[in-house]
């Protein structure tokens, strides 16, 4: 799996574009900003928008050729972002020392899911808060047919609110929509999809 995301992160173009993904950019500037952590951020968009914020972006992902062109968008755009090469299960930060959590396309295996968010929401301080946009179960009649669409093949690695109302349990949940859209994020997140978006306070 890391060698498949290593070889699309090396195609010159950005594989989902340099934009912020919509829902991000539609919530974040409501947000004053802090310390932000962006957990398989690939070649950055978001990240990078966030510090363009003024966040202070901490970000990672296992492949390190989505850090060569996260850094290489940061430097673009003129901000700093502490980027790392670190899969979920080595990733380590100190509890409680974020005030955001940034989930967006973030779609790990059903057997470890749940760990993965309970894990992460640990480095959330008390009142911070949680964006998610990720692909729903209903996701897959869209891929089915536009493989440009995006997305896990594989169901049990698509959301459901129930899932997710599981994994946060203890979160208060400000918004948790699933709905049709169309997507233009870059050549691989392209067309109809099915998407859910969660907004949650610790």
């Amino acid at each position: 799996m890391k060698e498949f995301w290593n070889a699309r992160y090396q195609e010159e173009a950005y594989a989902y574009g340099k934009e912020p993904n919509v829902f991000l950019q539609k919530e974040l500037p409501k947000l004053k900003p802090g310390k932000a952590l962006f957990p398989a951020e690939g070649e950055g968009r978001n990240a990078v928008f966030a510090a363009r914020l003024g966040w202070e972006v901490t970000a990672f992902d296992f492949s390190e050729e989505a850090k060569i062109k996260a850094e290489k968008l940061a430097k673009e755009m003129q901000v700093n972002l502490d980027y790392q090469v670190s899969s979920l299960e080595e990733f380590s930060a100190e509890p409680e020392s974020f005030d955001l959590l940034v989930l967006i396309f973030a779609h790990f295996p059903a057997g470890k899911r749940r760990e993965f968010h309970r894990k992460l929401v640990t480095f959330v301080k008390a009142g911070g808060l949680l964006i998610l946009e990720g692909f729903s179960k209903d996701h897959l009649r869209f891929n089915s047919i536009n493989a440009k669409a995006g997305g896990p093949k594989d169901e049990s690695m698509l959301f459901s609110l129930e899932e997710l109302k599981m994994d946060f349990m203890g979160m208060e949940f400000l918004m948790l929509d699933e709905l049709e859209t169309v997507l233009k994020e870059g050549e691989y997140h392209d067309g109809k999809s099915a998407v859910v978006r969660l907004l949650a306070q610790k």
